[in-house]
This record gives structure tokens, C-alpha cells and sequence, in this order.
């Protein structure tokens, strides 16, 4: 069993409950909030901005071109594909994609991109990938059981959602390769902060998934325009 393979074994009790998740089923059955769609979005525009941020700091922790290239390309997926999904809930929501921009984090979205951002300036290259690695693979397996489970045609409103998802494997997959390579070549204590890291950012994938579906917001109303997060 590689690096990778043992944390997923080791997060799977995680990622059965992300599958379980209220949010989760909304998608698989068509039939989340209008509120709840749109909170998703405005907290995962400002959370994939602050992701290209991270994979700026792992360039400049880079040894050869190959690795800046990986994070390179991810970068223009981010930028240049993953709005698609971000626009197939706008559409359901009836709100325009650039009206979702610019908004104060809610707190779960705070903390996890505190966690990453914490990681990348501390830790190492591998710390920074374990980090990274559970939004790509969970986002993944969630499409994939979607997929299988609802087959959904054109006419569900959620199906290029699902469809995106679904066939994202070349970022898991690319990325897992990685980091099986350098567990091999670092120290137990390092595959033991990667395995933090890693387990920690799934917790927090579920708390994303838990923000958006309960319209989270910090518990004393704030002036957003006064309070920069």
C-alpha cells in the first residue's frame, strides 16, 4: 500500500460522512436552497483564490520545472475551468457568477484556509501537497458515487456539477504520484506532519460542506466593508 493509499484508509470514516452530507444529497437530488447554493459559492470563489495563493508559495519551494509546471497547470484550471461548476449553481440559483465575488469568509472557510496557508509558509514541499490533496480527491470520489448513484441526465439541474467533478482524476492522480515519491524519500516525522495535514484539511472539507448548507455566518454581525479577513 503506497503513502497515499494509507491516507485515504486512514480518512475514509471522513469521507463516508462527506458522501452522507445533507449538502452532498442536495446535489445528488436536485434540490438545495437558492441561499444555500449561493453561500457555497461566494465562500469557494474566495477559498480557490486563496488555493492559487498556495501553489504560488509551493513554486517558490520548487526544485525543478517539472514541479513548477504541475502547480502551473493548476493554476489555469482553477482560473480557466473551475468556474463551470461555480456558474451550473448560479444558474440553478438564478444570480450572476460576478455578483458571488468579493464576499468576507465565513468562519469555516476561514479556518481551513488558515490551515493551508499556515502549512505553506511553515512547512515543506510534501507538507504543502499533503495539505492540498484532500479538496482535489474528495471532490473527485464525490462526483464519481454521484455519477454512479444518480446517473444524471441533462435535465438535472445539478448534472455539469457532477459531470465536472467526476472526471477530475488527472489532478488526484498526478498529485498522489508525487507524493508517494518524496514519502519515500523523507523522514518519519515528516510523513507523520503529512498525514496531520492531510487528515486535518478532509475534517475541514466536511466543515466547508457543513458552512454551505447552514448559510454560516460568524456569530455577531459585522460590517464586511470594516472587517477585512
Amino acid at each position: 500500500m503506497s503513502f497515499t493509499q494509507e491516507l485515504r484508509q486512514k480518512a475514509d470514516g471522513i469521507f463516508q460522512a462527506i458522501f452522507e452530507h445533507p449538502f452532498v444529497r442536495g446535489i445528488a437530488n436536485g434540490d438545495l436552497r437558492k441561499e444555500q447554493l449561493i453561500h457555497y459559492v461566494k465562500q469557494d470563489h474566495e477559498y480557490l483564490t486563496a488555493y492559487m495563493r498556495i501553489y504560488g508559495i509551493a513554486i517558490s519551494k520548487c526544485s525543478s520545472r517539472d514541479e513548477i509546471e504541475m502547480f502551473n497547470q493548476q493554476i489555469s484550471f482553477i482560473l480557466n475551468s473551475e468556474i463551470h461548476p461555480h456558474n451550473n449553481f448560479c444558474a440553478v440559483a438564478g444570480v450572476s457568477y460576478d455578483e458571488m465575488q468579493g464576499y468576507a469568509l465565513a468562519p469555516g472557510a476561514h479556518h481551513y484556509i488558515r490551515h493551508m496557508l499556515n502549512v505553506a509558509h511553515e512547512g515543506s514541499l510534501a507538507e504543502i501537497m499533503a495539505v492540498l490533496l484532500p479538496c482535489p480527491w474528495t471532490y473527485l470520489e464525490i462526483g464519481e458515487k454521484l455519477m454512479r448513484e444518480v446517473q444524471p441526465t441533462e435535465a438535472h439541474p445539478f448534472y455539469e456539477w457532477i459531470h465536472f467533478y467526476a472526471t477530475r482524476t488527472n489532478t488526484t492522480a498526478k498529485f498522489s504520484e508525487r507524493l508517494d515519491k518524496w514519502a519515500e524519500m523523507t523522514t518519519e516525522l515528516e510523513r507523520k506532519k503529512m498525514t496531520e495535514h492531510y487528515l486535518l484539511s478532509c475534517q475541514l472539507e466536511y466543515m466547508f460542506w457543513d458552512m454551505a448548507y447552514n448559510v454560516q455566518d460568524w456569530p455577531v454581525s459585522m460590517n464586511t466593508a470594516e472587517y477585512a479577513l
